[in-house]
């Protein structure tokens, strides 16, 4: 798998060291020679379908001039799927004290994915909600974890798709997929839906780090880049908290996540 990277690079070059980039797991950064790559491969979390899925956002990232990895490689190694991309400027990650300009700029990001009109395929399927891998929902709901009276009423309120566009998402927009360069990175979840599904949760990772004002905020810098105003914002926020598990992690996030949804059910 590393003499394949090396061979994407420079058919003369090679490894000279290898980081893993979550919890001793891949994706992992590469330096071949003097440049720096990213290697992918399934792990115990990501699959050989979110690989495929990557290799296939990334295509359609470049294909659309949209600031992200370029792919260099794709391949299948003993009936495995391996990818490897460019790694983009920027430090990724939101600083404790965000600024009102960067939250914008967070949501104008998203908007420039959403400007592109798709229609599902096997590789960028529909996605109904953001990471679309986990369903904490449909958990509670087959009793596989707890719930509360909050997330059941909630739940029930959003039962049913809303009618919108069907668009290019990124999948799993949060800072750490958001690099300070305005790249979005980690395709693996990404795929076709209402832009909402992005928006949703980026606002409620916002609101989750920085507080009540951020969402609004971010809801304004992709309406400023849309040209246009944000639809069904409180049914995407609802989805976006629903898709948690019951007790967050950070348990300190629990109690903020309540307090997003409550607003949103509100307003539904």
């Amino acid at each position: 798998m590393l003499a394949w990277a090396a061979t994407c690079v420079d058919r003369a070059a090679r490894v000279v060291s290898v980081r893993a980039l979550h919890a001793g797991e891949g994706p992992w950064l590469l330096r071949v020679s003097s440049v720096e790559v990213v290697l992918r491969a399934p792990t115990s979390r990501i699959d050989n379908d979110m690989i495929a899925t990557n290799v296939a956002a990334l295509l359609m990232a470049e294909r659309h001039s949209l600031p992200a990895p370029r792919l260099l490689g794709g391949t299948l190694i003993a009936g495995v799927p391996v990818s490897l991309e460019t790694v983009v400027p920027g430090a990724s990650g939101w600083p404790a004290r965000v600024g009102v300009d960067r939250l914008r700029a967070a949501g104008a990001a998203i908007a420039r994915v959403h400007r592109i009109s798709l229609t599902p395929s096997d590789l960028l399927p529909w996605r109904a909600r953001p990471i679309a891998v986990d369903d904490f929902a449909l958990d509670r709901r087959l009793g596989r974890m707890p719930t509360t009276p909050l997330l059941a009423h909630a739940d029930a309120l959003v039962q049913g798709a809303v009618p919108g566009p069907s668009v290019f998402v990124h999948g799993d927009v949060w800072p750490g997929n958001m690099m300070s360069s305005g790249a979005l990175i980690d395709w693996k979840t990404a795929g076709v839906g209402h832009p909402g599904v992005d928006l949703g949760e980026l606002r409620k990772q916002a609101f989750l780090a920085h507080g009540n004002d951020a969402p609004r905020f971010v809801l304004e810098g992709w309406e400023r880049a849309s040209d246009t105003r944000a639809t069904d914002v409180p049914y995407w926020d609802a989805v976006a908290a629903l898709n948690t598990r019951t007790e967050c992690d950070p348990p300190e996030h629990t109690p903020r996540r309540d307090e997003f949804l409550r607003a949103a059910v509100a307003r539904l």
